[in-house]
């Protein structure tokens, strides 16, 4: 299996983040192909699938890259609570 990172492109007003609340705005995935990964996300989407959008299944509305072993440093997730 491969680990995959999906992104939103957040181009403009009215695009399925807008408004930014209640939304889902990445995903790490284990999954065999990039497809499968899209599927996930969609499936496991906020309210940005409202409307019939599926933005996570778009190449023009989110990004899917897969993670390897040699890519440079970086954080790839928090879960963080604050009270």
């Amino acid at each position: 299996m491969k680990l995959w990172l999906l992104r939103p492109i957040t181009k403009k007003k009215g695009g399925p983040w807008d408004p930014w609340y209640d939304k889902s705005f990445g995903f790490v995935i284990c999954a065999e192909t990039e497809e499968s990964a899209r599927k996930i996300a969609d499936k496991n989407a906020g309210d940005e699938n409202l409307d019939d959008k599926h933005p996570w299944l778009k190449t023009s509305w989110s990004t899917c890259k897969e993670l390897l072993p040699n890519d440079k440093e970086k954080l790839i997730m928090k879960d963080y609570a604050s009270a």
